[in-house]
């Protein structure tokens, strides 16, 4: 959810006619186009209780006073994989979101505009009900990255600590690479997949009538 809401602030002001803004567009899509381990490592670095950058801007603001163990933590060890991830996944959503504001007519913001309707009211007349596919597909689609996140978690907190931060995958990788439990790793995976299946189903479902109630009162 925090990706959709910052998605959509980010694909607003790109979908905005400003000078380089194909400069900008390509910056905004960077977190996504690199590869997960290099920002899980980048990030282990960020958070380092040691030589941390973000511990050292908390130390000159004088918000802290010693450096925090961050990825040591169970909570700030979550805390720190959710940071890590919405910023290499939401360029993704702003993708998606900003295709479909550029497929939105401008007809509609301008007769907005003439009746005297304000940005948040046509924000939510126009932008939002023509916008729901594409934030149909952008909900889905973070929801089975989200069963299938390793590397992100491998690379920087590895699970831990007490196993804090473990994932499903996580969880069979270590059952069949670490254990070699085979049949309950395997067991594992269909259980897993099937889940996904269904709540990925039930949300389009749940979704799609939204999308189809909202295109009908515009």
């Amino acid at each position: 959810m925090l990706e959709l809401i910052i998605g959509m602030g980010i694909a607003l002001v790109l979908n905005q006619t400003f000078r380089g803004r194909g400069v900008v567009r390509t910056i905004a899509i960077l977190p996504w186009a690199l590869p997960t381990a290099l920002i899980a490592l980048a990030w282990t670095w960020i958070f380092n209780d040691q030589y941390g950058v973000f511990n050292d801007i908390l130390l000159r603001l004088g918000l802290i006073q010693t450096g925090i163990n961050w990825l040591g933590n169970p909570t700030l060890a979550m805390i720190s994989v959710i940071i890590a991830d919405v910023w290499k996944t939401t360029p993704f959503i702003s993708i998606l979101l900003l295709a479909g504001l550029q497929s939105i007519p401008s007809d509609l913001y301008e007769a907005q505009a003439i009746d005297g309707a304000s940005p948040w009211q046509s924000f939510r007349q126009i932008t939002l009900p023509l916008l729901l596919p594409q934030v149909v597909i952008a909900l889905l689609f973070r929801l089975a990255q989200a069963f299938g996140i390793f590397d992100l978690i491998a690379v920087m907190p590895g699970g831990g600590p007490g196993g804090a931060t473990e994932t499903v995958s996580l969880y069979i990788y270590a059952t069949v690479m670490r254990y070699l439990d085979f049949g309950y790793g395997a067991a594992l995976v269909v259980v897993t997949f099937l889940l996904l299946v269904l709540v990925v189903a039930i949300a389009s479902f749940f979704l799609t009538r939204s999308r189809a109630r909202a295109a009908g009162e515009v």
